[in-house]
């Protein structure tokens, strides 16, 4: 079994799509965080400017929405170990779908280059 590049590639925009997301996921979740904490306690009173608050529907709504998401990072990131390591065919695959929802071009391309080295998984 001849080995290619094919599966170290599949690694990197996995990982990659995951850790982006990742990074996006967790400071949107802080934002809404601090929008929430700062509008219980009555809103940003900074001098000169009016007080901003957020309505707790919609900053409960985009957390539930990115909580999941999160877990679909992890699993990118996941499946592209699996990818470098050219263990766990199935794996791999299922963080390059991973890969897909975090930043599609990126899931795209791994996908398909998780289906074309197949056999050079353990």
């Amino acid at each position: 079994m001849e080995k290619t590049w094919k599966p170290t590639v599949t690694g990197i925009l996995d990982i990659v799509a995951g850790a982006f997301s990742l990074v996006g996921l967790t400071l949107l979740i802080m934002g809404i965080a601090f929008f929430m904490i700062t509008s219980a306690t009555g809103g940003l009173n900074l001098p000169g400017r009016l007080p901003m608050s957020l309505p707790m529907g919609p900053a409960a709504l985009l957390v539930a929405i990115a909580l999941p998401l999160v877990i679909v990072d992890v699993l990118a990131i996941i499946g592209g170990i699996y990818a470098l390591r050219r263990k766990k065919w199935g794996w791999a695959l299922t963080g390059s779908i991973a890969a897909l929802f975090a930043a599609w071009p990126l899931g795209i391309a791994a996908i398909v280059f998780t289906v074309m080295s197949q056999k050079e998984f353990e």
